[in-house]
């Protein structure tokens, strides 16, 4: 396994100061981690391949026509009796979860922030060049050891965490994303075996030792054979560290069409490991139009109408109520992207209704908790979840069987009174202009109009763009879409958007997305190319 030349230097303590890539190569990727990644990648990679060819596969169908079902093989699993596994206890109390990247600022005000748990991201809201990603597994271990310091130059102060912190849940990588700078001969490790693994061999006993154990949110997964995947790397995991075997929690983000279908095996297939499954919302957006790009009656209204009370967005929210309490897990609601602005008092008001509103509706519907974007939030999200425990941790004795989902509600692309506008066009090329440029420069999480936008909210606002233009959409005005509007929009959008750095290159980003006449797959897979830091 190749990588950046490994530093003898001493890493500095605790994050206080810049560390250099080789400062942190030498203590992170010490021989017997590169040993122990080596194993996963020999063990695992292949197969993590087949299923991505699945993925391929699965499109071509659905591109044909093929519509997404309740699989008939797996019925018996549906219909048979069983629980996930024991939920430990410092993950009972799930009501108020706050997420974001795995930075070490971040980090510190997010673990004494007052949420029950953190959510420390490597995925969506990081920008993953090769700084980023060392500087986050730096702050994950420190984090751990109690022991993450952040030193603000300007202030000359130095942060830390308090006694009691948010109980620490870390994202790994998507499986479609590879880590290039990180070779086996000239293959790029997955990044989610990187992620996963490096964060296993350094803190897993660790964790152990402290009385709580590796918990993780896993993401993208599409189907149960990805799940299975999942656990047979981490039951390889725990032999391989001589950790105890079912010491793992993991929490799946349902965040893909394929995964709605199949909420019930992927919990089976992880139920010694599982605890809960998350509503994404952004990024199931994003999967519905990606999956019926092609499908001009599934073609959606701007963004900021598709919303929770949607008919195809309830049906898959309160299914997974659903199956998680039938199967003892934690259903956990997904992100408002509204985010205070403490100098805009009437953006701050709307921030403020927009989340008491959403969870509201997610705790009336049976969620044990939520997610939040930033601290100044919490308090508005466990007030209302707080109304509906009372003093319980959760509310999974609410089995929801009033609910009866059918495959053709959780695939209803209505969207009443939806329309598709010139406004939201220009939001859309905005978004992706203003959120690419931000990623390309190493920011992964960009409050642009009062809303945090991070990649699975640029992605939709990317594939929206593409069904639009590609299908000829006629706008609420009467006009009719095509790549002359686009391109005077984009230029439009672009112009106001100044000298920001990198701005450039995310305009050529998008319209390659835009412009071709093949849909992309991931934004970010091309953006990673692109990025300062990576290997080629």
């Amino acid at each position: 396994m190749s990588l950046l030349p490994q530093s003898t230097i001493e890493a500095q303590p605790h994050g206080m100061f810049q560390t250099s890539k080789q400062q942190l190569e030498a203590s992170l990727l010490t021989e017997d981690a590169k040993s122990f990644l080596l194993a996963l990648h020999y063990e695992f990679d292949s197969t993590r391949k087949e299923l991505l060819k699945l993925r391929q596969e699965k499109q071509h169908a659905l591109n044909s026509g093929y519509l997404p079902s309740f699989l008939p093989s797996t019925q018996h699993i549906r219909n048979s009796d069983w629980q996930v596994a024991y939920c430990p206890e410092d993950l009972q109390d799930r009501r108020v979860e706050i997420t974001g990247p795995a930075e070490a600022k971040m980090m510190i005000n997010a673990l004494n922030s007052g949420a029950k748990v953190f959510m420390a991201d490597l995925e969506d809201s990081l920008s993953p060049n090769w700084q980023n990603i060392l500087e986050g597994h730096q702050a994950l271990k420190d984090a751990v050891r109690h022991n993450l310091i952040f030193f603000d130059n300007k202030k000359s102060k130095a942060y830390s965490l308090n006694d009691e912190i948010a109980t620490l849940i870390v994202r790994p990588r998507g499986l479609h994303l590879q880590e290039k700078n990180m070779r086996v001969s000239s293959t790029s490790m997955s990044a989610s075996f990187f992620d996963f693994g490096l964060y296993m061999y350094h803190n897993a006993k660790e964790r152990l030792a402290r009385g709580t154990a590796p918990y993780f949110y896993l993401p993208k997964i599409e189907s149960h054979l990805e799940a299975r995947l999942w656990r047979e790397v981490i039951e390889f995991t725990e032999e391989r560290l001589g950790i105890p075997r079912g010491s793992v929690r993991v929490t799946m983000l349902v965040e893909t069409i394929h995964a709605a279908f199949e909420m019930e095996e992927m919990l089976f297939e992880l139920r010694e490991y599982a605890s809960g499954l998350n509503a994404g919302r952004w990024d199931y957006i994003f999967s519905f139009i990606k999956a019926f790009h092609k499908r001009s009656d599934c073609i959606l209204p701007d963004r900021k109408q598709i919303t929770m009370s949607v008919p195809f967005m309830k049906a898959y929210s309160e299914q997974l109520v659903k199956v998680c309490h039938k199967r003892g897990a934690h259903a956990i609601g997904g992100m408002s992207a509204y985010i205070p602005n403490r100098n805009d008092t009437l953006a701050n008001e709307k921030a403020f209704r927009s989340i008491s509103k959403d969870k509201h509706r997610e705790a009336q519907q049976g969620f044990d908790g939520t997610w939040v974007a930033h601290p100044d939030l919490i308090a508005a999200a466990k007030a209302e979840f707080d109304k509906a425990l009372g003093k319980n941790s959760h509310q999974k004795a609410r089995l929801r069987e009033d609910v009866n989902i059918t495959g053709l509600e959780l695939l209803n692309p209505e969207v009443p009174q939806g329309k598709i506008t010139e406004e939201g066009m220009r939001q859309n090329i905005n978004v992706v202009l203003q959120y690419m440029a931000a990623w390309l420069s190493g920011k992964g999480a960009v409050a642009i109009n009062n809303l945090m936008e991070d990649a699975a909210t640029a992605e939709i606002s990317r594939a929206q763009l593409w069904q639009w233009v590609c299908h000829g959409v006629t706008l609420a005005d009467g006009r009719q879409v095509d790549h002359k509007m686009y391109r005077e929009l984009r230029d439009d959008e672009f112009h106001k958007l100044g000298n920001m750095p990198n701005l450039n290159e995310a305009a050529e980003l998008l319209d390659e997305m835009i412009v071709c006449g093949s849909f992309k797959p991931f934004l970010t897979m091309r953006a990673y190319g692109l990025m300062e830091g990576n290997s080629n």
